[in-house]
């Protein structure tokens, strides 16, 4: 999975970066200190792995990843090349999801590239450049479709649908809130790369003392959280400072931190358990003295696409999935155990996977 972390200059985008990868992007006080996207990779946070490995005591456990692109700061004018706008739009074409650092803070050190602290109108601005660049491809397209629409049933029908698309943006809307009515026209937009149909995950970026309540108490939070929720969109809160203090820290010191903040999990875990939500996905274990891993999947997934997931073959050959609850397999203290008590299934094609489950994948090639 790839992140895409976007925001105006100054609202802490790249202390956020840095904090999360522990990457070390240069953050300074000015516009376009982040020229190159910064790419850091992060390992999800999950109890499950570090319980299942020391229950198989495996000799290595791996996590799933999450990959965090800092993308370059944006200002008005980004889609017409201003900043370094065509740069930024290319590169955050290349991510599943696009989280949107939006500061809720005053502080007169810091400058806002727009002189005042307004979250709505730093959310406008990006996704207006957003919308701009999807009307240029948008209207690519349409070009190209118009050609031969004329004699081609199909293509006249995907041009009505490219009109549909351009007026909705031309609201100001992004192509995400848009109603989709048939499967073609879900299929359509997909092919698109529509930067507007992204899902997008708000980090509401607060100062200290708005962190320990959530941000219920601060005024601007609270219009970024009815905002997303009009947009069906996710936000969860950050201090992007603290979270750069607990990036210093070991575990256990950044547990006694976070205690004494009041808070019980860092801006990281929310931010994976938010985009985790907003993607559909979960993952499944895979667990055994040699390893104990998390693999990362969507909702829905059957088990033999579950299976390629480790390796094509798995899916090509697949027989017959072994599959335990992890906390049941934890309870009954051995495999062999959780097999007598009959918590242990053999499952077929259609086994729809579920968060949590450890799976021995059977198969023949």
């Amino acid at each position: 999975m790839k992140l895409g972390i976007v925001g105006l200059p100054n609202v802490g985008k790249s202390t956020l970066f840095n904090s999360l990868t522990k990457a070390g992007a240069e953050s300074a006080n000015y516009p376009f200190c982040t020229i190159d996207p910064n790419v850091g990779v992060v390992a999800v946070p999950d109890e499950r792995l570090r319980l299942l490995g020391d229950f198989y005591q495996s000799k290595k456990v791996t996590p799933a990843v999450i990959e965090f692109v800092d993308i370059a700061g944006l200002v008005k004018g980004a889609s017409k090349g201003e900043g370094l706008g065509n740069q930024f739009l290319a590169n955050i074409r290349e991510v599943d999801a696009i989280v949107h650092v939006v500061r809720c803070f005053e502080d007169t050190n810091v400058i806002h590239v727009d002189g005042s602290v307004a979250p709505l109108r730093d959310i406008e601005t990006i996704n207006l450049e957003l919308i701009f660049s999807d009307l240029e491809i948008l209207e690519r397209r349409m070009a190209k479709t118009t050609k031969v629409a004329r004699n081609d049933k199909e293509a006249a029908k995907e041009l009505e649908f490219l009109k549909k698309v351009k007026a909705h943006l031309e609201e100001g809307k992004m192509a995400i809130t848009m109603k989709l009515e048939t499967e073609d026209e879900l299929a359509y937009i997909g092919s698109y790369n529509l930067l507007t149909y992204k899902p997008v995950i708000y980090a509401a970026n607060v100062c200290e003392d708005d962190l320990a309540d959530d941000g219920h108490s601060c005024a601007y939070v609270q219009e970024v959280r009815n905002y997303a929720q009009e947009q069906n969109s996710e936000v969860f809160v950050i201090c992007a400072q603290i979270e750069q203090e607990i990036a210093e820290l070991d575990d256990d010191e950044k547990k006694m931190f976070l205690e004494d903040l009041g808070l019980e999990e860092s801006g990281l875990e929310k931010l994976i358990k938010a985009s985790y939500r907003l993607l559909g996905l979960i993952s499944f274990l895979t667990s055994g003295e040699d390893e104990t891993r998390a693999w990362t999947i969507k909702v829905g997934t059957k088990a033999p696409q579950a299976a390629g997931k480790i390796h094509t073959d798995f899916e090509r050959g697949f027989i017959k999935a072994e599959v335990v609850n992890y906390q049941d397999l934890l309870d009954c203290g051995s495999y062999a155990g959780a097999r007598e008590k009959g918590l242990v299934r053999m499952e077929g094609k259609e086994y729809v996977v579920k968060d949590g489950d450890v799976i021995l994948f059977r198969f023949n090639v």
